[in-house]
């Protein structure tokens, strides 16, 4: 059976999953999960994607992505092979670093931006990695970013603040996580 064309025009939003090949856990290593969130901007640059939000977990990551142009399959074709490759060199290795294909999910008025970007941002809250209060500490993650003066390109702090009605400062950012506290329940 032929794969599932995947649907892309310009200004698409993508909530795009990957794991591990066999759940292995890929980013224990910090030079491997550093070079891996490297990859991604460099892949959101070459492409011009805006990247809302990321998260890079042990074993999989999120990346909550526009596409100005419609080049998510290329986008993702360069970022997972590239890295495959980086990854492959750097542990003397061969074969497939990530499991299948990766989930590309169009986000549209069934699954807002916002609740994929908190979605994204709560993921080591929900893996009980650390606390809300605490997610400034998880590194590999679009939350810290925000919270510095002069936000890396190509994230977008003024669009998950404006989905919140907040103004794009870094006090925005702190009313920011009172939201996430509260959609958490404390």
């Amino acid at each position: 059976m032929p794969r599932k064309q995947r649907i892309e025009y310009p200004g698409a939003i993508y909530h795009i999953i990957s794991r591990g090949n066999y759940r292995k856990d890929l980013f224990t290593h910090e030079k491997t999960a550093e070079a891996f969130e490297r990859t991604i901007f460099e892949a959101a640059d070459r492409c011009g994607w805006k990247l809302y939000a990321y998260v890079i977990m042990s074993n999989h990551y999120h990346l909550a992505i526009e596409t100005p142009d419609p080049n998510m399959v290329e986008g993702m074709r360069w970022l997972q092979s590239t890295f495959a490759t980086r990854f492959n060199r750097f542990r003397n290795e061969r074969g497939h670093v990530f499991q299948g294909r990766y989930k590309s999910l169009l986000v549209n008025e069934d699954r807002p931006l916002l609740g994929l970007i908190n979605y994204i941002h709560l993921n080591p809250v929900r893996a009980k990695l650390c606390t809300v209060d605490e997610l400034k500490g998880h590194a590999l993650s679009s939350y810290p970013k925000y919270f510095k003066r002069k936000v890396p390109p190509p994230l977008d702090r003024t669009t998950l603040l404006g989905l919140c009605d907040l103004p794009g400062t870094l006090g925005g950012m702190r009313k920011y996580t009172e939201l996430l506290k509260l959609s958490q329940g404390g």
